[in-house]
């Protein structure tokens, strides 16, 4: 019986090289196709994160409109929606809109205008490359390409 054992474990020696070559190849084709794919996420989601962060600013905005009667104005910034403005024209009805103002994905500001290029107001940032323009990572993404 024991013998038996033996020789049947002597057939079963394990991968040859050329079996484990071929692994490594297929693995390594594999990630260069998947690869690409998963480093393009952090971007995208930069990308998003600063629309949502665009959105909730805009709404902060709106809610502080309805309160006061006027936008904050672009001296004021949008520091109006976390702390009471000291400048004219003081609010009315002033209560804290945001808890803290965000900064961009890339760790800049966000911008705005009152009035805006493109409407009442323009909440803006200017991308991973912090210049006007650009395309992807690097495009201006603004409250007026959000609708």
């Amino acid at each position: 019986m024991k013998l038996q054992k033996q020789a049947a474990l002597r057939g079963q020696d394990g991968f040859t090289l050329i079996e484990l070559m071929v692994v490594v190849v297929i693995l390594a084709v594999l990630a260069a196709f998947v690869a690409p794919k998963l480093m393009d996420r952090p971007d995208e989601a930069r990308i998003v994160k600063a629309k949502q962060d665009i959105g909730a600013i805009a709404s902060a905005l709106q809610l502080y409109k309805l309160d006061n009667f006027i936008y904050p104005t672009t001296d004021q910034g949008l520091e109006a929606l976390v702390k009471e403005p000291t400048d004219e024209p003081l609010p009315k009805h002033w209560k804290p809109y945001l808890e803290q103002m965000p900064m961009d994905p890339w760790g800049n500001p966000y911008l705005y205008l009152s009035p805006g290029e493109h409407g009442d107001f323009d909440v803006y940032t200017l991308g991973a490359d912090n210049q006007d323009g650009g395309e992807g990572i690097n495009a201006t993404i603004g409250n007026w390409g959000l609708k």
